[in-house]
């Protein structure tokens, strides 16, 4: 593990980041019965995980969750989810990653989703980097970085603590 003397935020931020789009995806979605939260593969389905939490604390949204994988290598055509289309077809759905570096993988989950319709479409991330080449954009974020393009953000989940920083 690297150095954590360039943490960006640590646990507690992290948990009152959680809350804060989990009342914002709330807010959006208040006259919704159920509501889809599809994280990215690895740390992106975590941050999913901690958000249904969240929600579900807060509100009686049934939340579906959904794990969206993606080939980060080679994006194209190759997004699986663990719900079929049909369970996430004409309803509400986030979809969560930990971190919007170029906004490739992103761009791809956007686009798998597009194939069917959806009721509403929104975009949650941890930290949000301005380095785009496509674009999307994070209608929920829980912090917005101007970083370098050599720096890379760092978004560890472990059991009992999580922090991002910069490596």
């Amino acid at each position: 593990m690297e150095t954590k003397n360039n943490i960006i935020l640590n646990n507690v931020q992290i948990e009152q980041k959680i809350k804060r789009i989990a009342y914002q995806i709330y807010e959006s979605n208040s006259n919704e019965k159920e509501i889809v939260i599809a994280g990215i593969t690895l740390n992106g389905f975590l941050f999913a995980k901690k958000l249904a939490t969240a929600l579900s604390k807060i509100s009686s949204i049934e939340v579906l969750l959904c794990e969206v994988s993606i080939n980060k290598k080679k994006p194209i055509n190759s997004v699986t989810t663990s719900l079929t289309s049909n369970e996430y077809k004409n309803k509400a759905l986030v979809l969560v990653d930990d971190v919007l570096n170029s906004g490739t993988t992103l761009i791809y989950g956007v686009n798998h989703f597009l194939q069917v319709p959806l009721k509403r479409f929104k975009t949650a991330v941890l930290v949000n980097r301005n380095h785009k080449k496509y674009p999307v954009k994070a209608d929920f974020k829980g912090i917005s970085l101007s970083t370098s393009i050599k720096e890379h953000v760092v978004v560890e989940f472990k059991d009992n603590e999580t922090i991002a920083y910069l490596s």
